[in-house]
C-alpha cells in the first residue's frame, strides 16, 4: 500500500514539474498572432541568414514542417494545430536563442449588437456577440449616446460582453446609438445599433408560478404567479399578462390575455389530464412581450374512488346462518308418517272388537 502511495505521488509531482517548467519556459516567450490559412514564417531571435538551428514545437521535433531557410521556420496555410510554443536551439551547440508562442485565429467581423430594458425605466443593457470565433484574445469598446449626449457605460462584472446604462430621461424622442468595436491582434470591426426608448423595452419573465388543482372541480386550475422581481414599479408602470395551457396529450396551446392580475382560474381543462402551463409578461402601454416563464405541470382534482366492502363466509357458516328450505306446508318427515300409521291401525281392532260383541249379545 506504502508503494503505491508514492508512486502516485511521485506521477503527481513530476507532473506539476512539467507544467511549471513549462510556465517558466513561456514567460520569456515572444507571441506572434497570424491569420488562419496564411502562410507564416519564424525567426530565431537575431541570427543571421547563415545560421542552422533546429526547431522544436512543445519539445517535438518540427523538421518534417520546415522549408530550408537559414534561421527561419516557414509553415503553409496554418490552422489551429500548429498552436504551441516554438523554440529554436542553434546547431551544433544546442543552445537555446529565441523561444515563440504561435497563436492561429481571425481577425473580428462586425459585432452583433442587441439592447433591452427588463428595469424600465432605470436603465437599460446591451450585449453583443462575433458572427463568427476569432480564437485570440479580443477586446471590446462601448460607446452610447443619446441625441448629441455621451452616456456613460458600467460593464457588466459578470458578462464579459455586456454594459449596463441609465436612462437619462422617460417619454424621449431622441433616438439612442449604441457602438460596440472589436479589437484583436489581427485587426478590428465595429457595430452599432440605433432605437428608441419604447421599442426596447421587454420584462423578464413571471416568477413562482403555480397551479393547484380545486377540490371538488374535476375541470378547473388555479394559476397564480408573481410579477418580475426586476421590474421596479409595477404600480406606477403596471404589467400585463398572457397564459398558455395546455395537456400534454394535445399540441394545441390554449391562451388568455390578462390585465394586470396575477391569477386565473383555468375552466375548461380536461378531467384528470396532465397540463403544461406558462405565463409571459408585457408593459400595458409599450415594449414587447417577455419570455415564456418556466413551465410548469399540473392535473386537475381526479375524485377518489368509493371503497366497495366485499365479504366472503365459509361453508360451516352457511349450514350454521342459512335456514331450512323447508316451507310451511312440506311434507312431514318419516316418523311423523309411522305414528299415524299405528293410531290409524288401532282405531281398527277397537271397532272390529266392538262388532264382535253386539253379534254375540
Amino acid at each position: 500500500m506504502a508503494n503505491i502511495v508514492t508512486s502516485a505521488c511521485c506521477v503527481v509531482l513530476a507532473a506539476v514539474v512539467v507544467v511549471y517548467a513549462q510556465r517558466r519556459s513561456q514567460q520569456g516567450a515572444r507571441i506572434q498572432y497570424e491569420k488562419i490559412g496564411s502562410d507564416v514564417t519564424m525567426q530565431c531571435g537575431t541570427l543571421g541568414s547563415e545560421a542552422s538551428v533546429t526547431w522544436k514545437v512543445n519539445g517535438t521535433d518540427v523538421e518534417n514542417r520546415r522549408e530550408d531557410d537559414g534561421p527561419r521556420l516557414a509553415l503553409k496555410q496554418v490552422d489551429l494545430s500548429v498552436n504551441g510554443l516554438y523554440s529554436c536551439f542553434q546547431n551544433p551547440t544546442g543552445e537555446l536563442k529565441d523561444q515563440i508562442i504561435l497563436r492561429v485565429g481571425n481577425p473580428p467581423k462586425e459585432p452583433i449588437v442587441t439592447c433591452r430594458s427588463n428595469t424600465y425605466p432605470k436603465g437599460f443593457y446591451c450585449s453583443w456577440h462575433l458572427p463568427h470565433p476569432t480564437y485570440i484574445p479580443t477586446e471590446f469598446e462601448v460607446s452610447v449616446r443619446h441625441g448629441l449626449q455621451d452616456l456613460q457605460v458600467q460593464k457588466d462584472p459578470i458578462h464579459k460582453n455586456r454594459c449596463h446604462v441609465k436612462l437619462p430621461e422617460i417619454f424621449s424622442n431622441n433616438k439612442y446609438r449604441v457602438n460596440v468595436t472589436a479589437t484583436n491582434a489581427l485587426g478590428n470591426a465595429s457595430g452599432f445599433l440605433a432605437f428608441d426608448e419604447i421599442s426596447i423595452v421587454k420584462p423578464d419573465p413571471p416568477e413562482k408560478v403555480v397551479a393547484n388543482p380545486i377540490p371538488g372541480n374535476p375541470r378547473k386550475l388555479e394559476v397564480t404567479w408573481n410579477s418580475p422581481s426586476t421590474w421596479p414599479d409595477v404600480e406606477t408602470f403596471p404589467l400585463k399578462y398572457f397564459l398558455r395551457y395546455r395537456p400534454l396529450i394535445l399540441d394545441t396551446w390554449q391562451h388568455m390575455e390578462l390585465s394586470d392580475s396575477t391569477s386565473y382560474t383555468i375552466t375548461d381543462a380536461y378531467a384528470g389530464k396532465e397540463y403544461i402551463i406558462q405565463v409571459a409578461a408585457k408593459d400595458t402601454e409599450i415594449g414587447t412581450w417577455s419570455d415564456w416563464s418556466v413551465a410548469i405541470h399540473a392535473t386537475p382534482w381526479i375524485e377518489e374512488p368509493k371503497q366497495i366492502i366485499i365479504t366472503t363466509t365459509t361453508e360451516a357458516d352457511e349450514n350454521e346462518t342459512t335456514p331450512s328450505q323447508a316451507s310451511p306446508s312440506a311434507k312431514p318427515q318419516v316418523g311423523d308418517t309411522l305414528g299415524s300409521s299405528s293410531a290409524a291401525l288401532t282405531l281398527s281392532a277397537n271397532l272390529f272388537i266392538t262388532c264382535i260383541i253386539v253379534l254375540i249379545i
